[in-house]
């Protein structure tokens, strides 16, 4: 079921379920709707009707939903009230066995987030951003030049996945010919195991996450035993902060990192493909005016939305527009609602290149937690759009991507493209 795509008669049958279904039975959480592109009219009808909605029953087990843009922002600055922290299960709707719970900067509480995210935010400063900018249009221009003139192929994994994986072996002074190995940590990182997806079993998906684990304890042997140097691996292993880590939480930093890499850059690199195919009137206007580049890219993160929520846990009960969120509840904030948030953004169903304020989104988080790395994917994104445009008048896609089969990652498996002879 997973890899099909349906019919234009079934989606709207699956879209149409969202008007008539009863709100208490209403779970957007479920990955299904993901996979099919149904979910958007279930949270055009809760922001309307129950922003802030309680879910009993769920594959994730009960939820609160959080819907609109200002309620967002207010749960994510809230941190003496929701937590992010790991112990209490994390930052997505899933629940993770406890035994296996690895804490990462983004799923601890102030004070200590701020100590080991210091340690990493060098890597994302003006200064060290413009030098990677040189490297990333060279491995950017080497990847379109090399692109199949006439022919259909997978957009995903000769640009988006190649581009960004290659950006992550950088980041981490990774060995270049294994660097295929963190684009497959990071899917099994974030994947739902069953019968149709990347592994059966939670087992096999541990087991994957193991390998990742002994690989990097031995590079990070080897940066501890060198001078410090600026690849996040070594900023870890000399910092303060991070030095001493231990085992999950070493692997909490590594797995965030390298999703965080991963899944916002490379899906939005995707996204922007389908984007401008679906709107070709802004194609045509950004072929045009390359100047729109600064804001086309934050529009399409914002229209990508590349990870769909985060989630906190009640630290205590509380009063929330109305409803009673009750101590250790999963409280999901719905960053894939939040930029279709009428109340907050002009036109929000529109795909505008040249909107007038095209940052007033959620992507990347709100607050304290705000992705680190945002400025490198926009980096990225920039560099790779004015290095098709130099070389291409049109980039027809001529199928319908496979979408991944998840509520955190919203992304594409592939999507055939073809570029004219």
């Amino acid at each position: 079921m997973h890899g099909t795509i349906e019919s234009a008669a079934k989606l709207d049958e699956l879209r149409a379920r969202a008007t008539s279904l009863p709100l208490e039975q209403f779970d957007p959480g479920d990955p299904e709707l993901f996979r099919t592109d149904t979910f958007w009219p279930y949270f055009d009808r809760l922001r309307r009707e129950d922003p802030v909605h309680y879910c009993k029953n769920s594959m994730f087990g009960p939820y609160w939903s959080v819907t609109r843009y200002n309620d967002i922002m207010e749960i994510e600055t809230n941190h003496s009230v929701f937590s992010s922290a790991s112990a209490l299960g994390g930052i997505t709707i899933r629940d993770i066995d406890p035994d296996l719970r690895r804490e990462s900067f983004i799923s601890m509480d102030p004070p200590r987030h701020a100590a080991q995210r210091k340690t990493v935010a060098p890597m994302f400063t003006p200064t060290h951003l413009d030098n990677l900018a040189l490297s990333i249009r060279e491995r950017s221009a080497e990847c379109l030049d090399n692109l199949p003139r006439g022919e259909v192929f997978d957009w995903v994994d000769r640009v988006s996945i190649e581009l960004t994986t290659q950006m992550l072996a950088v980041l981490f002074d990774f060995p270049w010919e294994d660097r295929r190995k963190l684009t497959r940590w990071s899917d099994i990182a974030t994947t739902i195991p069953g019968p149709d997806g990347l592994v059966a079993t939670e087992d096999e998906r541990q087991a994957e996450l193991t390998e990742c684990a002994g690989y990097f304890a031995r590079l990070w042997k080897e940066r501890i035993e060198q001078p410090p140097k600026s690849d996040l691996l070594s900023m870890m292993a000399h910092g303060a902060a991070t030095r001493d880590m231990d085992a999950k939480n070493f692997l909490g930093n590594l797995i965030l990192l390298i999703v965080g890499g991963n899944d916002t850059t490379r899906n939005t690199m995707s996204g922007s493909i389908y984007a401008l195919s679906q709107h070709p009137e802004q194609y045509r206007k950004l072929r045009e005016n390359p100047g729109l580049l600064d804001s086309f890219v934050p529009e399409v993160i914002r229209w990508q939305t590349p990870l769909a929520h985060m989630r906190r846990t009640a630290l205590a009960d509380f009063e929330f527009r109305g409803k009673q969120i009750k101590q250790g509840d999963k409280v999901v904030m719905w960053y894939v609602s939040g930029n279709r948030d009428e109340e907050a953004i002009e036109k929000p169903y529109d795909f505008i290149i040249d909107r007038a304020r095209p940052r007033t989104h959620l992507s990347f988080g709100f607050g304290i937690h705000r992705c680190v790395g945002l400025r490198l994917a926009e980096l990225q994104l920039k560099i790779i759009w004015e290095e098709i445009l130099k070389r291409f008048d049109h980039i027809d896609v001529v199928g319908e991507p496979k979408r991944v089969y998840s509520s955190f990652v919203k992304g594409l498996e592939t999507l055939p493209v073809k570029i004219s002879a």
